[in-house]
């Protein structure tokens, strides 16, 4: 599935931004990705709450969803392509925006990968990976080295700082993948494609996760009664719908563990529980270890490549 990606990155953006500073990005169909090489930022998604970046991260839109980023919530923001208009890239191919504050170094691009489509809708709205706690630095170091480079840039630094994009992007998916989905549960997206309207209540799912669905909702926005609805999941997924969801949240939710930073009480409550000591029960019933653990022994067989 991975090597169906044939992901086609386009650095669209490498910048040096002063405090304040503010940017807006678009809707689009293209996957959107932010790595933050040095300082911080704030993502704001419409419908999710804010994230707070920190160096090394790379947070991932694979829907292509519009956003904001910038140093502080009270920050003015511009449109991107009109800070890249009013801005030209210096001989290094950076951008310099912003005020004589804090400085923060992007590398802002997006891709296509259309026939991964299905794929990236396992992913949640918005993946923050944490660099430089997993095995993905070994990727980081020719990408810096492009990017952080003040002299001159030489002939085809945008072509090989493109691939060197597609392999980080592509192991980062593998890495959360890796790391929260079953290998049957990936198995089953070819049968699950013979019913289109289980299919649609999968994707409703896995795009807007964190809501509080019912069975009569789900059945609902799939034009069914709850009993056939109830019925048809089951014969394409082996299991009932509300079991499903619980196991696609608590899935993100390890994925989320073994490739950030991010703490337990911001992990468990986008999985939809109140407290941490439920959440690391509910973790220990389906992957066998509390959040801890979980995370120490796959961030510790990510970074040796296992």
């Amino acid at each position: 599935m991975l090597d169906a990606i044939q992901v086609r990155s386009v650095v669209y953006c490498r910048s040096e931004l002063g405090a304040p500073w503010g940017f807006r990005v678009g809707p689009s169909p293209q996957a959107k990705f932010h790595h933050i090489l040095g300082g911080a930022a704030i993502l704001s998604v419409e419908g999710a709450e804010d994230l707070t970046l920190k160096e090394g991260e790379l947070v991932l839109l694979p829907k292509g969803s519009g956003h904001v980023m910038r140093d502080r919530a009270s920050s003015r923001v511009r449109h991107l392509e009109r800070i890249l208009k009013d801005n030209p890239v210096d001989d290094a191919g950076t951008v310099h925006y912003g005020g004589s504050g804090a400085k923060t170094l992007l590398v802002c691009g997006a891709f296509d990968a259309p026939s991964a489509t299905e794929l990236l809708s396992w992913l949640p709205p918005t993946l923050v990976v944490d660099t430089a706690t997993n095995g993905l630095g070994r990727w980081l170091e020719p990408m810096l080295e492009l990017v952080q480079n003040q002299g001159e840039s030489r002939p085809g630094d945008a072509a090989v700082l493109s691939k060197v994009t597609d392999v980080f992007l592509t192991d980062a998916i593998r890495h959360f993948l890796a790391t929260s989905a079953a290998p049957s549960d990936l198995a089953s997206l070819a049968a699950i494609s013979e019913d289109p309207a289980i299919a649609d209540a999968l994707a409703l799912m896995r795009a807007r996760c964190g809501e509080t669905w019912t069975l009569a909702s789900l059945a609902q926005q799939v034009g069914m009664s709850r009993s056939s609805f109830v019925a048809r999941f089951h014969a394409a997924t082996g299991t009932a719908p509300m079991t499903y969801l619980t196991r696609l949240r608590l899935a993100r939710a390890a994925g989320t563990l073994a490739t950030s930073s991010r703490a337990l009480c911001e992990v468990a409550r986008v999985a939809g529980y109140d407290s941490e000591s439920s959440f690391s029960k509910a973790i220990v019933r389906q992957f066998g270890a509390p959040p801890g653990q979980y995370r120490r022994e796959h961030r510790r067989a990510l970074r040796h490549g296992v």
